[in-house]
């Protein structure tokens, strides 16, 4: 045998071409040499067990790009890829037989085989250079047998004097024409058959040890086909691999090579896929770096460069840039005028790009990243039809898709959703169930506009790998009801900690599943029963508070939950106090967050409804006094009395005069500056504590007194305390602070004597003025409609300075 002129035999017999996968130049050059040769069969790598797949390439809801998917069935989650687009050369070959009614076969080693080895299904095809369409993909590349393969794409471009194998290939392939009327089809073939039968005389398999055990099933199957079509055949595999396929082996030394292989069973099927995932900046080893730019290659029919340019000028129009016809006009001549200089057959993505950014984007990058976004990659996702083999969930998905109107897109798009409307509620379950199942089709996210609980946004994108998902949730049921189910069930069985099952409980309510909701419940109550850390409990009490609140909000009965997590935060009260004093600077902060999260959910939990909910205001009064216990008592750590105080303070209970007696003894001269500072980081860290400092001017007084006369020798251990404390504040806070206490405390008030009958109190602002306050009743009065002494009174024509301050109080 010999891989000259593309045939195995000099004399004739199959013809192999040899083509980079993904490759216009290559399909384009495929569909020529078919037509030219008329083969009675077509061979194409890939798995041999989707030869019973190929006629659904031809449905007419079938658009690429599309991949096939293999995995094994008792293992969903070991899965492969073979991916194709419109300017794949096994497409195209494809495409071409099934239009003149000629046989496929697959030829490449069986998914059986490759799923069931020890590398997940991986397999490295170079076809003239790169990993791609008819590899097995996992997704993840062995970083240390990449090092050891060669590229031989980049080795004939080093050879050719090029330093970018990429616009080597370009050149000589994606970018030059057919040849003109009466050339030779398979030309191009032969001398890329020449070129690798050379490299693989040097490097032999170059480094890819799983090749010769995949060439020899390739020979395998070439001999089987040659004995039911006869000679007349076309093999359309990666160019590494035609010297191998036309070299003179024995059956049995081929076998030899395929014998004690491991084997599972597989399911073939095809997916929807994307250009995003074609591009090698997905994370996958297949692919190209710009599908868009050579899926526009293949499909204009001439002047590809003033075609492109054209779709650039109407995307920044749409963005908004004022790009017209002349811009348009001027870019082209630049980018042929680059491409002369530049020696090129061709203008390339490269001159494209500098011409792009000189004439549309005035000599900036601006345009750069949406057009390589939106043009270069793109975002076209792939269509199969829907009597495509599939598991029973994916088409329970598909059902459910279809009446919500809910259409999978490659394109991240933001849905709002209105829960008070039936067809957003149901689009929500669906989301919610396949997240709890694996499948994140969708990720909530914080809303643009209203926060109320009855509205969801979520953002959406359809990834091909979520098919491998779908899968492996297969085996929790086949409906997305009865697999969610199924799957919170058994989640609440293995959960370790209560925090995950309070927070599956909120998901099974999201979720809306009534009958996995009993089990979660139970689990909640027995590991509630059995865990005594108050760190847990802490943790898990939110989720489970917002679980109750969402009950109410899409009709669900929460009254379970609510008995549980009233419970729950009965041990949380009784359990903080004890366990607060004596904890390092970790422990205080860890008990900070538990602080925090307790209070948030106490607030949603006792809401102050009596007349349906009366232990609402119980549980506030009861945490109220757990507050009190832990700001008061002396051994609990500064930072969780300080920030014990201001939820005291936020929700009103230390009364007039309270804060400022807590601030005065934690930063009285006996206690120590880090425990003080760490008290005044409890007390107003966080965003919103500069705003309470700069309208509360005493507090601002108390801490700026004792910043004063804290010693020399202890202000370098509290000086990163309150660096980290008022760090957290934004600058225009920042800046008031700085400036009132540049100003100093105030020492006098404004009143003239005998005017005021509130006495300045120390700080830096004097006590309550009340003309300035009754300036402002009489607009107050009318913006709310009440009156002098009520609603419906008349409010008064000017304002009066001697008035009762009463009503503005209240």
């Amino acid at each position: 045998m010999s891989g000259r002129g593309g045939r195995t035999t000099d004399r004739g017999g199959p013809v192999l071409l040899g083509v980079r996968h993904h490759g216009p130049g290559s399909a384009r050059a495929v569909r020529a040499a078919l037509e030219q040769c008329t083969p009675a069969a077509v061979l194409i790598e890939g798995p041999p067990e989707a030869d019973e797949l190929v006629p659904l390439a031809a449905h007419e809801e079938m658009r690429p790009p599309v991949a096939l998917l293999a995995h094994a069935q008792d293992d969903p989650g070991r899965a492969a890829f073979w991916p194709l687009a419109e300017f794949s050369p096994e497409w195209v070959a494809m495409r071409w037989a099934l239009e003149h009614g000629v046989p496929v076969r697959f030829i490449d080693l069986p998914a059986a085989h490759s799923l069931a080895g020890g590398d997940d299904g991986e397999t490295a095809d170079e076809g003239a250079g790169e990993q791609e369409a008819g590899d097995q993909e996992t997704g993840e590349q062995g970083a240390g047998a990449a090092e050891v393969r060669i590229d031989p794409i980049g080795v004939l471009a080093e050879t050719a004097g090029y330093d970018d194998p990429e616009r080597w290939w370009e050149d000589v392939v994606e970018h030059r024409g057919g040849g003109g009327a009466g050339a030779d089809a398979l030309a191009p073939f032969a001398a890329l058959a020449e070129a690798m039968a050379a490299l693989r005389e040097t490097y032999g398999d170059g480094g890819h040890d799983r090749d010769p055990v995949r060439e020899a099933h390739m020979r395998l199957r070439l001999r089987a086909a040659r004995k039911e079509f006869g000679d007349d055949l076309a093999v359309v595999c990666g160019a590494w691999h035609v010297p191998a396929l036309a070299q003179r082996t024995t059956m049995t030394a081929d076998r030899q090579l395929l014998k004690g292989l491991p084997k599972v069973k597989a399911a073939v099927t095809w997916v929807p896929w994307t250009h995003r995932r074609l591009s090698r900046r997905s994370g996958y080893g297949a692919g190209i770096a710009s599908p868009g730019w050579y899926g526009h290659l293949f499909s204009a029919p001439d002047r590809p460069v003033e075609r492109w340019l054209t779709k650039v000028a109407g995307l920044l129009r749409e963005e908004d840039y004022a790009v017209s016809s002349a811009h348009v006009i001027e870019a082209v001549r630049l980018a042929e005028g680059l491409a002369t200089v530049r020696g090129r057959p061709l203008a390339g993505l490269t001159e494209l790009d500098d011409a792009v950014r000189a004439v549309m984007g005035d000599g900036t990058d601006a345009p750069s990243l949406l057009i390589h976004d939106r043009l270069v990659v793109g975002e076209v996702l792939g269509e199969v039809p829907e009597d495509a083999p599939a598991v029973p969930l994916q088409r329970d998905i598909a059902r459910s898709q279809r009446t919500l109107r809910l259409k999978p897109e490659s394109l991240e798009r933001e849905l709002e959703l209105d829960l008070r409307k039936e067809t957003d509620a149901g689009r929500s379950r669906l989301l919610h169930r396949l997240r709890l199942l694996g499948i994140p089709w969708g990720e909530p996210t914080r809303s643009r506009g209203s926060t109320g609980t009855f509205r969801e946004t979520w953002r959406l994108r359809w990834e091909p790998e979520l098919a491998v998902r779908v899968a492996e949730a297969g085996i929790w049921g086949t409906t997305v009801l009865s697999a969610a189910t199924a799957k919170a069930a058994s989640e609440a069985a293995g959960a370790a900690h209560l925090a995950e099952v309070t927070a599956l409980a909120e998901r099974c309510l999201l979720a809306e599943l009534p009958d996995a909701l009993p089990v979660v419940m139970q689990a909640l109550s027995d590991r509630a029963a059995l865990d005594a850390d108050v760190g847990h409990l802490a943790q898990a009490l939110p989720a489970l508070v917002r679980s109750v609140r969402y009950g109410d909000v899409r009709g669900t009965d929460a009254a379970a939950l609510r008995e549980v997590a009233t419970g729950l935060a009965e041990r949380v009260f009784v359990g903080l106090p004890p366990a607060c004093p004596g904890l390092d600077a970790d422990g205080a902060a860890d008990m900070r967050g538990h602080l925090d999260a307790t209070h948030q959910a106490v607030g949603l939990l006792g809401q102050p409804d009596t007349e349906r909910r009366p232990e609402g205001n119980g549980l506030r009064t009861r945490w109220a006094g757990v507050l009190r216990a832990v700001s008061e008592r002396d051994t609990v750590p500064g930072l969780l009395r300080g920030r014990a105080t201001r939820l005291l303070l936020d929700d009103g209970e230390l009364g007039d005069g309270g804060a400022e007696r807590l601030m005065g003894l934690a930063l009285s001269p006996g206690t120590p500056p880090t425990d003080a500072a760490g008290w005044i980081e409890g007390f107003v860290g966080g965003g919103d504590g500069g705003m309470l400092l700069v309208h509360d001017e005493r507090l601002l007084a108390l801490v700026d007194g004792w910043l004063t006369g804290v010693p020399d020798a202890a202000f370098t251990d509290v000086l990163p305390l309150l660096r980290r404390t008022f760090a957290e504040y934004e600058s225009g806070v920042r800046r008031t602070l700085g400036e009132l206490v540049r100003r100093g405390p105030a020492t006098a008030p404004r009143h003239p004597a005998g005017d005021a009958p509130d006495a300045a109190v120390p700080g830096f602002g004097p006590g309550l003025d009340r003309d300035r306050a009754a300036a402002v009743l009489p607009t107050l009065r009318m913006l709310l409609g009440i009156g002098q002494h009520g609603f419906g009174d008349d409010p008064p024509e000017s304002p009066r300075p001697a008035d009762d301050l009463t009503g503005a109080r209240t």
